[in-house]
């Protein structure tokens, strides 16, 4: 077992402390917050173990969970790499690329892994389909939420779009062509609604919507390809999954054939992978354990977050 610390006793902190407490593959040692009032109450309601200093803390484990606020990201990142720590820290993985892609080079000077927490790799109804996105060439998601002043320190595109944006740059094999994005502030400082078309370099459109001011939630995403529709509900954890073939010379029945204007018939056929029901933050903090357990490379690595957290800023540089 891998012995773990969590940075940040947060809303997000505490669930993980609890999932690291449940998991068979890490020890809780402890964790440290600065706000000690909260740490303290934390500690006394759960038990876990407050470190007053985070040096100390990071000197009695093998792995940092950073749950921190965004700001804090970088230098938390930093004091644990260098004293060889693998980090395991939640998106965005900083405030800047400059920030991201040091900490990529100190993880590769100390020989240490680092994975970024874009959980929704781990939604279910995503990993049931994701073998399924063959080159799309258009995709539309809308990540919309009820207002909650969690997260305003931000704008919507590193608190919610974020996630789609990582999503999107792990099915596309194609770099980022180009970016154009409208952002409108309601009740934060910071944007509260965006909306962004990315256009890739193999021809693939991809038009993104995000809100923290809904009235109500939602979570999809649909991928367009040849063929094919993939619909994916991360919210209800729903996948459609719609493909065409060549139609047969004599349809059944109930076959749906559709005819084009060159006389082309194909047929509309569905499939419905299962979908399993996971704990996805549980998933993503197992599967970074076994990465450093095999020496393999953590699911969404730091140049994946890094390469998420450009595109994100492109966004909001355009607004």
């Amino acid at each position: 077992m891998l012995n773990v610390g969590v940075l940040g006793a947060g809303h997000l902190g505490k669930i993980h402390l609890r999932l690291l407490n449940q998991s068979q593959k890490f020890n809780l040692v402890g964790f440290y917050d600065p706000d000690e009032i909260n740490a303290k109450n934390v500690q006394t309601e759960f038990g876990y173990t407050y470190f007053e200093n985070i040096n100390d803390l990071i000197d009695h484990v093998d792995v940092v969970d950073i749950v921190t606020p965004t700001l804090s990201h970088f230098d938390c990142g930093k004091k644990a790499i260098q004293k060889g720590r693998h980090i395991f820290v939640e998106k965005p993985i900083t405030k800047t690329v400059e920030e991201a892609e040091e900490l990529i080079a100190l993880s590769e000077k100390h020989n240490v892994k680092g994975q970024v927490g874009h959980v929704e790799r781990f939604n279910p109804a995503f990993l049931a389909v994701k073998n399924k996105i063959e080159n799309p060439m258009f995709i539309e998601t809308h990540r919309l939420a009820e207002f909650n002043p969690r997260g305003t320190d931000v704008p919507v595109v590193l608190d919610l779009m974020i996630h789609d944006i990582d999503a999107i740059l792990s099915v596309v094999p194609s770099k980022v062509k180009q970016v154009n994005a409208s952002g409108v502030s309601v009740i934060s400082n910071s944007p509260d609604i965006a909306n962004a078309r990315i256009e890739f370099e193999n021809g693939c459109v991809a038009n993104l919507t995000s809100s923290r001011i809904s009235l109500k939630n939602m979570r999809k995403s649909r991928f367009f390809q040849r063929d094919a529709y993939i619909s994916v509900d991360f919210l209800d954890k729903k996948v459609e999954v719609v493909k065409m073939k060549d139609a047969p010379e004599k349809p059944g029945d109930f076959d749906m054939v559709l005819q084009n204007a060159e006389g082309i018939k194909k047929q509309i056929y569905f499939e419905n992978p299962e979908v399993e029901p996971n704990n996805a933050i549980l998933d993503e903090l197992e599967t970074f354990a076994d990465a450093i357990t095999n020496n393999t490379e953590p699911a969404v690595s730091l140049k994946a977050g890094t390469e998420a957290l450009k595109v994100a800023l492109q966004i909001i540089a355009s607004f």
